[in-house]
């Protein structure tokens, strides 16, 4: 008797192992998106909590996909942010227009294209990832490499919203020593950084195949591939799933 209650017991703990495995693999990674520039004295500390999330492991539950903005309306006061583009300010303000904002502030963080705050307290990112991860995602991407031609598959259940399909190239381990501006003389610390971000198409397809090619001042040990599959009237973040460049 008592064996046959060890064997159940087992049998139990396995089903329910089992299950939260499953679980987690139908939540999709959980996307966090930091708008950020080097010129902006109140981003370091949102820029930092970037850089810790990015140490988590690969197969931490929940999965991270990070994304880090450099929006480029600072560069005016007397720095200009390497990695700034007005592409990010733009995704930025279509951000604030989602959210009913009057306009778009650093350090702004957005998790999964549904919540926006100032990301400077990690403990409140991690609160609001682990709220994240509640909320399961409809479409599963798959993605392979064959040399550096990525292969790019979805899963679309019926009935799932139209979204767009997009490629972020992103870098880790990167430091500016700032020359002027508000952060004038500080040596900034970087994850995450947004290199690419560009519209592969649609869910009208369910597969993709594309190059990707590192800038000769990119790292490519430190590249890591992003693919977002985002809802264009809501922001929502259907589907997401990272790699790393492959070496």
């Amino acid at each position: 008797m008592l064996r046959m209650k060890a064997m159940s017991r087992f049998i139990l703990g396995a089903v329910i192992v089992v299950w939260s495995f499953a679980t987690a693999a139908a939540q999709g990674p959980i996307v966090v998106e930091l708008f950020t520039s080097e010129g902006c004295s109140s981003c370091p500390p949102a820029d930092s909590v970037l850089r810790e999330l990015s140490r988590q492991p690969a197969n931490s539950n929940p999965q991270l996909v990070l994304l880090g903005e450099h929006v480029d309306y600072w560069n005016y006061i007397g720095w200009t942010d390497r990695f700034s583009s007005s592409q990010f300010s733009q995704r930025q303000s279509d951000y604030a227009h989602a959210f009913h904002l009057g306009g778009g502030y650093t350090p702004q963080m957005v998790i999964d294209g549904q919540v926006q705050f100032v990301g400077n307290d990690p403990t409140d990112v991690w609160r609001k990832i682990e709220a994240a991860a509640k909320d399961p995602k409809p479409v599963q991407v798959g993605l392979q490499w064959q040399g550096n031609n990525l292969q790019i598959n979805l899963t679309i259940p019926p009935g799932t919203s139209r979204g767009k399909v997009l490629m972020a190239i992103t870098e880790d381990g990167l430091t500016t020593q700032v020359g002027g501006g508000e952060n004038g003389g500080r040596t900034l610390h970087h994850a995450a950084v947004v290199r690419q971000l560009r519209e592969l198409g649609s869910t009208d397809k369910n597969s993709f195949a594309t190059t990707v090619a590192p800038a000769r001042d990119w790292n490519a040990s430190q590249l890591k591939v992003a693919i977002l599959v985002q809802d264009p009237e809501t922001k929502k973040i259907l589907g997401a799933a990272s790699t790393p460049y492959p070496r």
